[in-house]
């Protein structure tokens, strides 16, 4: 079961999504919050698995909350709702922790499956949102960008799969593009995630495109 949490300063939006994600199977919705401080509070007693976060709220906004969450110490997975298609609230969201970004037009399948893919610890972006909106984003940087000391700490092969992350492909179509199989890019991923203190794919994706 799927424990999940919905932040959203409108009302019928809390009721909306926590109505729609209750009814699915194998979800269950603990609470809700009507902002960002409140769902930091909720966060650490009722311990959800997903938090459906919404970005621009009173009191602390979404990616406060976000940065507060995840840093807690528990296994938690934001995942980032807006209606506002801008560039630097994927990079902020994702820097501070979320692990999806989708925006409110999304229908409730694509909610439900944003759900069940963040719980499984995967990253995912709105298919408005494609790692070119990312990479211009970061291109409009005046520092220049350079290898992290982490990702050189990669194999050849580990940072190829690096690379394909950063691309937004899936465990199966890495496996496809460099002719392994589904288990050793699993055993790969694990290990970029653990040499560059990384928490999710989703970090992964900002660290290759910060690192050129």
């Amino acid at each position: 079961m799927i424990k999940v949490l919905v932040v959203d300063d409108q009302a019928m939006v809390r009721e909306g999504f926590s109505a729609l994600l209750g009814a699915q199977d194998q979800i269950d919705v603990v609470g809700t919050a009507a902002d960002g401080a409140e769902a930091v509070a909720a966060a650490a007693e009722l311990a959800p698995d997903v938090v459906v976060m919404d970005i621009r709220m009173p009191r602390m906004d979404g990616i406060e909350a976000t940065r507060r969450i995840t840093a807690g110490g528990r296994e938690v997975h934001v995942l980032v709702l807006t209606t506002f298609d801008l560039d630097e609230y994927v990079v902020d969201a994702l820097r501070a922790g979320a692990s999806g970004f989708l925006l409110k037009d999304a229908s409730a399948a694509q909610l439900t499956e944003a759900v069940r893919t963040v719980a499984r610890g995967e990253a995912l972006l709105a298919p408005s949102l494609t790692r070119r909106l990312i990479e211009t984003y970061l291109e409009v940087r005046t520092e220049p960008r350079t290898e992290a000391p982490s990702i050189e700490q990669l194999t050849p092969r580990e940072k190829e799969v690096l690379v394909l992350i950063a691309e937004g492909l899936s465990n199966k179509e890495i496996a496809e593009r460099l002719f392994l199989a589904e288990q050793t890019v699993k055993t790969h991923v694990s290990h970029v995630l653990t040499k560059c203190d990384i928490r999710d794919r989703a970090q992964a994706v900002i660290l290759a495109y910060e690192s050129g």
